[in-house]
C-alpha cells in the first residue's frame, strides 16, 4: 500500500508521461518545461513520488522524481513496468477538417489504436493550413491517458494525388465511400487479405467524382459503406477504425 501511495496519480490513474529519451535502470532525465509544470504544478508531485515513462521503443517504466527545481524535473528511471507492445499496422488517411474536430480525430484514434496519421488535401478539402506539432501533442496526451507505449507517427500534409502515386500497393486502402453503393465495411475487410491496412476518409464535401473514379480503379482500394446514415468526417473516420479494429484488428 505504501508503493501506491508513492505513485503520482490523478482521477484515470498513475501519471505517465511520453519522453523521446532512452529508458534503462538507472538512467537520470530532465523533463521538458511543459511536463515539468504539469507534474509540479498540476499533479503537485513532490521529489520521491513514481511516475511511469515509455518511450514508444522500451516498454513503461517505473521513475521517481528526483528533483523539482526552475529548470525543470529530474528523474531517475527504476524498473521496467510493462514490455514494448505494438498496434495493428493500421494507418489513417483524412481529408483535414477545422480545427476542433481535428483534435478530437486525431486523440480518439490514438486511443483505437491506429500506427500512423496521414493528412490529405482532396480538391474539396477547405482545410488547406494543417498544424502538425498541434497533432503530435494532441496524440502524446491521449497515448499518455489511454495506456498506450507509443505515439501514432503524424506524417505532414500532402495531396491525395501525390500520396496514391506512391503508394506501396500492398498496402490495402480502405475507402470510406460516402456514395453508399459499396459493401459494409466489416463485410469487406473480413474476405480481404493484407499485411497493413489503411482507412481513407473525406472532407466535409466528400470526394470529388474525379477522386472517387481514381480510387475505385486501384487494386488495392477496397471502396466500403458505413451504412445509410450521412456522417460527420469525424465521426466517419472514428466509426471506421472501431468497425476494422473489431474484424482485423488487436481488439478480437
Amino acid at each position: 500500500m505504501q508503493q501506491d501511495r508513492q505513485d503520482v496519480t490523478y482521477p484515470g490513474g498513475v501519471a505517465r508521461l511520453y519522453v523521446e529519451a532512452p529508458l534503462a535502470p538507472g538512467a537520470s532525465l530532465m523533463l521538458d518545461e511543459g511536463q515539468s509544470h504539469y507534474l509540479a504544478h498540476v499533479l503537485r508531485a513532490k521529489p520521491g513520488q513514481r511516475v511511469r515513462l515509455f518511450n514508444g521503443a522500451d516498454g513503461e517504466w517505473s521513475a521517481t522524481i528526483e528533483a523539482i527545481a526552475k529548470k525543470g524535473v529530474t528523474l531517475e528511471v527504476e524498473g521496467l513496468t510493462r514490455p514494448q507492445a505494438g498496434v495493428p499496422d493500421l494507418w489513417l488517411l483524412l481529408a483535414p477538417v477545422k480545427k476542433t474536430p481535428l483534435d478530437y480525430i486525431v486523440q480518439k484514434a490514438t486511443e483505437l489504436g491506429v500506427a500512423r496519421i496521414q493528412p490529405v488535401i482532396t480538391r474539396r478539402t477547405i482545410v488547406e493550413r494543417v498544424n502538425t506539432d498541434r497533432m503530435k501533442a494532441n496524440a502524446i496526451e491521449a497515448a499518455e491517458q489511454s495506456g498506450r507505449l507509443g505515439v501514432p507517427a503524424i506524417a505532414e500534409p500532402a495531396p491525395l494525388e501525390r500520396v496514391l502515386a506512391g503508394w506501396d500497393t500492398g498496402r490495402a486502402i480502405v475507402f470510406c465511400d460516402e456514395a453508399g453503393d459499396a459493401r459494409p465495411l466489416a463485410e469487406a475487410v473480413r474476405e480481404r487479405e493484407a499485411a497493413s491496412w489503411a482507412l481513407l476518409t473525406g472532407p466535409e464535401g466528400g470526394f470529388d467524382p474525379v477522386e472517387r473514379a481514381h480510387l475505385r480503379s486501384l487494386s488495392c482500394v477496397i471502396p466500403v459503406t458505413l451504412g445509410p446514415r450521412i456522417m460527420r468526417a469525424d465521426t466517419a473516420a472514428l466509426a471506421a477504425i472501431a468497425v476494422w479494429q473489431s474484424v482485423r484488428g488487436d481488439w478480437r
